[in-house]
């Protein structure tokens, strides 16, 4: 089917006869843009031993998230200006190449190279998915289908980890990647069938000079966090020129977007309130809440409870299960009652405790206890985060959606990554202190050699010690981040409650 190339001039808030199928192409494309970017990290060892790139490990992952981080704000201003459905396909087209050439990677800069044009593909998938949403569906009725959209990066998280071991295990690394061909292709010719948008014909100009500092800034930033404290020390040359290279291009950014015909990132939308409490407490409450858990929490499970990783993956399903019942439940309410606010309240309020609770545990704890703790923060996480994205939408005009929404997710994305390294950084600078304390000799490996599997091999006093040092490097951190997602909590009281539109600003598909 092709475009339809202008608006009907009577807007209906009737959903088209095909939207289910639209639906679940979108949720599918969404799934897999999100899970590849886990997904590979228990493949990894498998991955570098065979194609023998120990030294480039980090870069599988890194490749794909940069990528995606970068191409997120481009394609939410191109949306907005010439139209989302050929995006949206090629997209998806360049994600579903990317997935097949990494399967036949022969060695590492291959893979690195074919992950990032992965990234490419995924960083539009995730904000055109939301973006067509917004497009199809009037904003009243729009929360009861971005709840269960929401959900799905919670159960990426922790889906992505335990299906690429899975597949390693029983099958072959290059499956991780292969796996996104028959359901990309499939939901690329769903799409390609069922998607009818406008295709505007405009003469537009694009924001060529920012795109390139946006660039540049992202990717020093992404490398601070990504190599300060392991690859490089945070005051070696390296990361401080890095420092500086990524300070001076965002400034420069800045100046640019202010003088940008079309801005690729309106700075007038930080002057929006709803905008800019929004994306505060999206960096605060998803990269300090749910990215700490998830990045940590398996370790801890491994080295104090003594799981194996697909064990620690699936102890992570309470929390998945608690953001999806919130999350779709809310995401009703919302729709009935036209408000947001409360929900974000609530759910803001419950992070904070399950945060708190977690801090609270140790070695002797009840694994059911943590399961609960960790399911109460899910059910938090749920009530926040796709509420934050339709409160975003909702305060900007339908021509402005797709710039909205990615630049929304963009600074998430960037608060995600550097919340994981602070965290990273400090749960590393106590776990080092604390096996100092204990010894240097695990049964003659070293603190940086230290396995699940070696510790499980201990003498009960040693292996005593170990978990202890595990539990106090980790749990600690989860009460000094307390005071940090009440920030949140407190900006929660200050988003403003606009109602929903009840007009139909979308432009339908039938």
């Amino acid at each position: 089917m092709t475009d339809t190339l202008t608006e009907p001039a009577e807007r209906t808030a009737r959903l088209p006869s095909h939207f289910g199928w639209i639906y679940a192409a979108l949720m599918v494309t969404m799934l897999l843009s999100a899970l590849d970017q886990t997904i590979v990290s228990t493949a990894l060892p498998t991955i570098v031993g065979e194609l023998d790139g120990l030294s480039h490990m980090a870069w599988v992952t890194t490749a794909y998230i940069l990528a995606a981080t970068v191409g997120m704000p481009v394609y939410g201003k191109l949306g907005d200006l010439v139209g989302r459905r050929r995006l949206f396909l090629a997209a998806l087209a360049v994600f579903v190449a990317g997935s097949g050439l990494a399967g036949f990677a022969q060695d590492m800069p291959q893979l690195i190279a074919y992950r990032a044009l992965q990234g490419l593909g995924g960083g539009g998938l995730m904000i055109m998915s939301q973006a067509i949403i917004a497009d199809l569906v009037p904003v009243r009725q729009r929360a009861k289908f971005m709840g269960p959209m929401g959900a799905v990066f919670g159960l990426a998280a922790v889906a992505g980890p335990l299906l690429g071991g899975w597949i390693t295990d029983n099958a072959d690394w290059r499956w991780a990647f292969w796996i996104n061909l028959p359901l990309g292709v499939a939901a690329l010719a769903i799409s390609a069938a069922a998607i009818r948008l406008p295709r505007k014909q405009v003469k537009i100009k694009f924001d060529y000079l920012g795109t390139v500092l946006m660039a540049v800034a992202v990717t020093g930033l992404i490398l601070v966090c990504t190599w300060g404290g392991t690859e490089y020390e945070w005051t070696s040359p390296t990361i401080l020129w890095l420092g500086a290279v990524t300070l001076v291009s965002a400034v420069l950014f800045g100046v640019v977007e202010r003088r940008a015909a079309e801005p690729l990132i309106p700075l007038r939308m930080l002057k929006n309130p709803v905008f800019s409490i929004a994306t505060l407490i999206g960096m605060i409450a998803i990269g300090l809440g749910m990215f700490a858990v998830v990045s940590y929490m398996p370790t801890y499970l491994q080295m104090v409870y003594g799981y194996s990783a697909t064990e620690s993956g699936l102890l992570l399903i309470p929390m998945v299960a608690g953001m999806m019942l919130t999350a779709t439940a809310s995401g009703a309410l919302v729709s009935k009652l036209g408000r947001y606010k409360g929900f974000v309240i609530a759910g803001m309020a419950i992070m904070p405790v399950g945060i708190w609770l977690m801090s609270t545990l140790d070695p002797s704890s009840s694994v059911v206890l943590l399961c609960a703790y960790i399911a109460l923060l899910g059910a938090g996480m749920g009530l926040v985060m796709q509420n934050l994205v339709l409160a975003v939408q909702n305060a900007f005009p339908q021509s402005e959606v797709g710039t909205a929404t990615s630049s929304n997710n963009f600074f998430r994305e960037i608060g995600a990554t550097v919340g994981v390294a602070v965290v990273g950084a400090i749960f590393t600078d106590r776990l080092t202190d604390g096996l100092a304390g204990v010894g240097t000799d695990f049964g003659g490996a070293g603190a940086e050699s230290i396995t699940p599997a070696i510790v499980r091999s201990l003498p009960d006093a040693l292996r005593g010690q170990v978990i202890d040092a595990y539990a106090d490097a980790l749990l600690p951190i989860f009460l000094g981040l307390v005071p940090v997602i009440l920030v949140g909590t407190v900006l929660a009281l200050f988003l403003p409650n606009q109602k929903l539109r009840d007009d139909a600003e979308h432009t339908p598909a039938h």
